[in-house]
């Protein structure tokens, strides 16, 4: 193994273990000893790799937000009927956030605002709900008088409640849970000739989330890098 294949493997060992320090004591806790232990690194390895807790605490951020806008961008950018393209990626970002200790870390540091940090990773999720909801509308799938931006505050905020509440029991994140949350919405958001063709449940089957093994820290591609990490979930 490389000198920087070493760096690689060490790197992200220091992401994912930061990212379960954070998730389980909040960033205040969470010390840069137990971050380093759990990667099986020396202090001076993390040093070597972060300046700081908060430098540590920016790179999960980042790869939250990596992980969050290929999700986001998949839904948005797919093709077929709209509405179902949202129900799909609502399921795809919970298996995500079961699967990627890193992405649930990502979301709570950004919720505490630690070190000040600006970065918001739901930008792109209420991007990603409020385009797909339009598209809709403009396909004819919406019921009558059913308004883009009133219904996409109601998903923000049950999808955004989800997370919240998965914080402490993982439960929120599975499957029944936005197939239970469809049942009560599509009924009354979708036109009636599609009542019979949306899957509240997804169309896709129950497996792990391919963007959690797809996700690799310091090895992002060219388009990745090219567009600023101010995005994720909105």
């Amino acid at each position: 193994m490389t000198k920087q294949d070493r760096a690689v493997r060490t790197r992200r060992a220091l992401i994912r273990s930061a990212a379960e320090q954070f998730e389980a004591r909040g960033y205040d806790r969470a010390s840069l000893a137990e971050i380093s232990a759990g990667a099986g690194v020396s202090s001076g390895a993390l040093h070597f790799h972060f300046a700081n807790k908060a430098a540590v605490a920016d790179a999960v951020e980042q790869e939250a937000a990596r992980a969050l806008r290929r999700v986001a961008l998949a839904g948005r950018t797919g093709d077929g009927c709209a509405l179902q393209r949202l129900v799909d990626v609502t399921h795809r970002v919970a298996r995500l956030l079961r699967a990627d200790v890193v992405v649930r870390a990502g979301l709570r540091l950004n919720a505490e605002a630690a070190a000040g940090r600006a970065r918001d990773l739901r930008w792109e999720w209420r991007a990603c709900v409020h385009d797909l909801l339009d598209e809709a509308e403009r396909r004819g799938e919406l019921a009558a008088g059913v308004a883009p931006p009133r219904t996409g505050a109601v998903v923000l905020a049950a999808t955004t409640g989800i997370e919240v509440l998965a914080r402490d029991d993982h439960g929120w994140l599975a499957r029944p849970s936005l197939t239970d949350l469809w049942h009560l919405l599509l009924p009354c958001v979708a036109a009636p000739h599609l009542a019979a063709v949306l899957d509240p449940a997804g169309r896709e089957p129950e497996q792990r989330s391919p963007e959690a093994d797809q996700r690799a820290p310091g090895a992002d591609s060219a388009l990745e890098e090219a567009v600023p990490v101010r995005l994720a979930l909105r």
